[in-house]
């Protein structure tokens, strides 16, 4: 088992915080956090690696993002978690499209007992 990812706490690729403490907004964004640390901590990639995804990613929508879309920090480590994951050929990009409509196309709350 490796080390426990070092996450920056300055910096383009330093996620959010309040108080010291990670911040998310949606369920989501803590699942994909937990999902590259785990991914990281089992071997599958080195932190450095995916840090510079990060930083690709961030500064790829700095360039081109669409007018009035809001940064979302968590959209991007997605982004850097999915390049790292096809690079290294445990997904294909493909994979990773038919996925994402899958999961898309669910209902609101389609995980959730009423």
């Amino acid at each position: 088992m490796t080390a426990a990812a070092p996450l920056e706490i300055d910096g383009s690729a330093a996620p959010p915080r309040s108080n010291g403490e990670l911040v998310f907004a949606e369920p989501w964004e803590s699942r994909a956090f937990g999902l590259a640390v785990t991914l990281y901590d089992a071997g599958a990639f080195e932190w450095a690696q995916f840090q510079a995804a990060l930083v690709a990613q961030i500064a790829a929508w700095e360039r081109a993002h669409p007018s009035g879309e809001c940064f979302s920090y968590y959209r991007c480590w997605l982004g850097a978690l999915e390049s790292v994951l096809v690079d290294a050929g445990m997904v294909g990009p493909n994979d990773v499209v038919e996925r994402a409509t899958a999961l898309a196309s669910r209902p609101p709350d389609h995980d959730h007992d009423r």
